[in-house]
């Protein structure tokens, strides 16, 4: 671009062309010369050069001080284009007065954590000069389209680069600034839904890059923060129990603990009253009358559906034309409702999963309010089995009932039932009842591992290896325990030290710890281009008072050791056998499904053992070794369900494995990791599954979320039937 100055306004807008293809352009001097001779000229500066430039002043380390005063020269465009949302808002700016161009030039000035009096005072102005409603509807219409794939591609200036994955650094910032000008407007429904849906969106992970835009997220949870209503803390409650990111889950946790001490409840009660009915009118359900037709919203487990009816009464398969003329706002309202009702059955049941180790009880008419017959909430909690002044109850046929059946009609104290304070015998009976009655739990409750001190751990007295020698993918671990609730820092290979993976139960004044450590050491195989551990190795599981100092330990492995600050005497662990047995159990269960979650032994397609060769020996282990507790009862469950399958006289239970007699080959598919061995010589049969398989119908399950058991299912109903087999992957190797 040296060459500026020497160019035809026909040269200059080639080289503009080209700049405008990279996302940071390092050739500073060249970017200057080329505008200051095209605005010399009197000519308007293309979008998507300006965009450039100005990402290149977001970005470059000199960029402020070299092409600041540029910026601020140029009169537009008030957004980069490029992004499916801005290019939208621009379109549509070309039909709007100069009071839209002023607000969109003014939420771009968002550059701090949050707004600012003065740039408060300024936003508020904008808005009444376009209107409050105009501004509510126009701007909720364009942050749907955040994060869709770029408009305009570009080439990366460097290796490494995630432009194309990222928010436009320029466009970001006027993101924050539209979440601030929504929190400004009177609290709509619709505000809150659209806020929720951009937090998680920016938290989206990209790989190598991590969440996306932290700082949009953070901007979206504050503006939540600021509108009152039922609907924002329904949005802020059910993010609480979504988000992982650190920064983002410390303002959404600041956030409800505000809100809980202006209401003088406790962060417990703000978070079951922040659930709304969504236009449910009884447990489940709901009618709305539109017209002359009739709008049916029923919950099916995790689902909410909608169906439709005539005026005539008479089901009918689309939205009624009348209603999509004659009552489109309704219409949409009651579709985004569905889709709410969607996302907080499945936040809600993550948070009430997590609940055995609260400890909290609730009174009986308390309880009945806030769960069982709570229009959305009751469709969960009439799922599972609760206690009422220690006798344990389900809900059937319209009541609480006892394992007798008897009807249970008022009480004391109601708390979450556990089955490892229970007899085998009566959770056996149990499980039995929900079968008879039809009643599939939100998750595994009645069915639940229960993992019990061994002589192995009170051997080692302090801590346990049940879970140790582990290889785990990392990425795939670190979301997963901040689903759980643990604590965790990315392994790193530099020389760095991190604490362990830890839960804090501070019902219990325990602190639970899971050792681990990076695994390997080739840069670029053993990690990403950002050097972060692609795998973890796994050691201990250790129990500490809550308030003890941390242990810490380099990232690629060594000796644990309590940081102790001045004048600090060292804390010893808890011995496991004076942990209490729910609490053992439950925190055994959370390392359990990591390891059968995110180890490398569930891959099908490390039978060649990974990088050089040298997990070989642990993926034959796991994927064909001793089940643990959750592949056990994975195994109790099958036993009831083969017999129902259509393939049922094909398949038998053989100890680690499903053995499924095909006219090709048997095969054996081992029940913890799913992995296939087939005749002769068990030679082994890698079928890779969808992201979401696609279960077979055996009838009757008793609760949902077992991946890998519908991984299992699906490959025994293809094999009992491989003649029929058709993708030439699989067909390569029978």
């Amino acid at each position: 671009m040296n060459t500026a100055d020497e160019l035809s306004h026909e040269g200059r807008s080639a080289l503009m062309r080209a700049a405008a293809e990279l996302d940071t352009q390092y050739d500073v001097d060249g970017l200057i010369r080329i505008a200051d001779r095209e605005l010399a000229e009197g000519r308007e500066l293309p979008g998507l050069f300006v965009a450039v430039i100005r990402r290149s002043q977001l970005t470059l380390w000199n960029g402020a001080s070299r092409l600041g005063a540029l910026v601020r020269r140029i009169p537009g465009p008030v957004l980069n284009p490029g992004e499916a949302w801005s290019d939208q808002a621009l379109k549509e700016l070309d039909g709007l007065g100069e009071d839209w161009h002023r607000l969109l030039a003014h939420a771009a000035t968002a550059t701090a954590t949050r707004p600012t009096a003065k740039w408060e005072e300024a936003g508020r102005t904008l808005i009444g000069a376009v209107g409050a409603d105009a501004a509510r509807e126009r701007l909720l219409s364009w942050l749907p389209l955040v994060g869709r794939p770029r408009t305009h591609p570009l080439h990366l200036a460097y290796e490494g680069s995630y432009a194309n994955a990222a928010f436009d650094a320029y466009n970001a910032n006027a993101l924050r600034g539209i979440t601030w000008l929504l929190s400004f407007l009177p609290a709509r429904a619709e505000s809150a839904r659209v806020l929720g849906a951009l937090v998680e969106t920016a938290l989206r992970k990209v790989p190598g890059l991590g969440p996306v835009n932290p700082k949009v997220a953070n901007a979206g949870v504050n503006a939540l923060a600021r509108l009152d209503g039922e609907a924002a803390l329904a949005e802020l409650a059910r993010l609480a129990t979504r988000v992982t990111y650190k920064g983002t889950l410390k303002l959404l946790n600041t956030a409800l603990d505000a809100r809980a001490e202006a209401m003088g409840l406790s962060r417990e009660e703000i978070e079951e009253l922040a659930v709304p009915a969504y236009g449910l009118t009884e447990v489940g359900r709901a009618h709305h009358r539109l017209g002359d037709a009739t709008a049916l919203v029923v919950v099916h487990g995790a689902k909410a559906q909608l169906s439709w009816r005539n005026a005539a009464g008479k089901e009918v398969k689309s939205v009624p034309a009348a209603v999509k003329r004659d009552h489109a706002e309704e219409l949409k309202e009651l579709k985004a409702a569905v889709k709410d009702i969607d996302k907080m059955l499945s936040a809600q049941s993550e948070r009430m999963d997590r609940q055995f180790l609260a400890r909290r009880t609730w009174s009986y008419d308390t309880w009945r309010e806030r769960y069982l017959d709570h229009p959305l909430i009751g469709t969960l909690a009439r799922r599972l089995l609760w206690t009422v002044d220690g006798t344990t109850v389900g809900f059937a046929d319209g009541a609480l009932r006892t394992l007798t059946d008897d009807p249970v009609t008022g009480g004391g104290d109601v708390g979450l039932w556990h089955p490892v304070g229970d007899e085998p015998a009566r959770i056996v009976a149990w499980r039995d009842w929900l079968e008879r009655h039809g009643i599939t739990q939100p998750f595994k409750q009645a069915h639940r591992e229960v993992y019990l001190l061994t002589d192995a751990e009170r051997a080692t007295g302090t801590y346990s290896n049940r879970f140790a020698a582990h290889i785990l993918r990392q990425h795939q671990f670190h979301s997963l325990a901040a689903v759980r609730g643990w604590r965790n820092k990315l392994r790193l290979c530099v020389d760095d030290e991190a604490p362990p993976a830890t839960r804090e139960l501070p019902q219990w004044g325990l602190r639970a710890e899971y050792w681990i450590e990076g695994e390997g050491e080739d840069y670029g195989v053993d990690t990403t281009e950002s050097g972060s551990y692609l795998r973890l190795r796994t050691d201990q599981v250790r129990f500490y008072p809550i308030g003890a100092p941390e242990n810490w330990a380099h990232c690629y492995g060594g000796e644990y050791r309590m940081w102790l600050p001045d004048d600090t005497a060292r804390v010893d662990p808890i011995p496991l056998a004076e942990i209490p047995p729910l609490v053992l159990s439950e925190v055994l269960r959370d390392v359990d499904l990591f390891v059968g979650v995110a180890s490398v032994g569930n891959d099908p397609t490390w039978q060649d053992g990974g990088p050089e060769g040298r997990f070989r020996e642990y993926w034959t282990s796991y994927g064909f070794g001793e089940l643990s507790q959750s592949a056990e009862t994975r195994r109790t469950l099958l036993e009831r369900l083969i017999p129902r399958l259509a393939v049922a006289d094909r398949c038998t239970l053989e100890g680690r494995f499903l053995h499924v007699k095909g006219e090709r080959h048997t095969y054996k598919i081992h029940l913890g990791s799913g992995n296939i061995l087939m005749t002769p010589n068990d030679q082994y049969l890698c079928i890779v599954p969808k992201s979401n398989p696609s279960s077979p119908q055996p009838g009757y399950l008793p609760y949902e979320g077992d991946r890998m058991l519908a991984v299992i299912l699906s490959k025994a109903m293809m094999l009992a039937d491989d003649t029929k087999i058709t993708d030439p992957t699989i067909l390569s190797q029978l």
